[in-house]
């Protein structure tokens, strides 16, 4: 019988240390998270640091120097969490010198808070959700974007076009693959 006793008292001395904790523990979750919150300057997949894996295709328009214009118009569009999700995604990554070749004030235009439906309509029209490699791409096959909008693939002596744009080169990303072209896509 003592060592019943023994054994509920035990018991109840653990319960209570554990309950006391808990209540601690949440407290302490609760009042901090409120003051984690009020430090995190952004939220979203874009924020995940991660120096081990392969750079998504975000990261890796980032760390191109011929990319910065669209590296800004993605921003701007507030489309780099949905890049950086596990995708897959193929995008067509005009460079700075594509861009250069819209009239003048066109991207500077396009920047601007109230184009943000232009600008997220002209960059879903060169993503497409999964992975087009050049080895499946076809003479006159077409992909419809994100933004609903299709494009044509054309190939010509051995080089592969996305609407009459070349694809100079092709980027692998851990979620996607990018191809390179030298002329801005707009939809029609």
């Amino acid at each position: 019988m003592k060592r019943v006793l023994n054994l509920i008292f035990l018991f109840t001395i653990i319960s209570l240390v554990a309950c006391k904790q808990s209540a601690d523990v949440q407290s302490t979750a609760t009042a901090s998270s409120g003051d984690h919150a009020a430090k995190i300057d952004g939220v979203g997949q874009s924020n995940v640091q991660d120096d081990v894996s392969n750079p998504n295709v975000v990261q890796v328009a980032v760390g191109s120097k011929d990319h910065t214009t669209l590296v800004t118009a993605v921003k701007t569009a507030g489309l780099v969490d949905a890049l950086s999700n596990a995708g897959p995604f193929t995008i067509f990554a005009p460079t700075n010198a594509a861009f250069e070749k819209l009239p003048a004030g066109t991207v500077e235009g396009l920047l601007k808070p109230e184009k943000n439906a232009d600008l997220t309509n002209i960059l879903e029209y060169h993503t497409y959700v999964g992975v087009l490699n050049t080895n499946i791409m076809r003479d006159g096959q077409e992909f419809e974007q994100v933004n609903g909008k299709k494009v044509k693939i054309s190939v010509k002596d051995g080089k592969y076009y996305v609407n009459d744009s070349e694809i100079v080169g092709t980027v692998k990303a851990s979620n996607g693959i990018i191809h390179v072209i030298n002329d801005v896509l707009l939809p029609q």
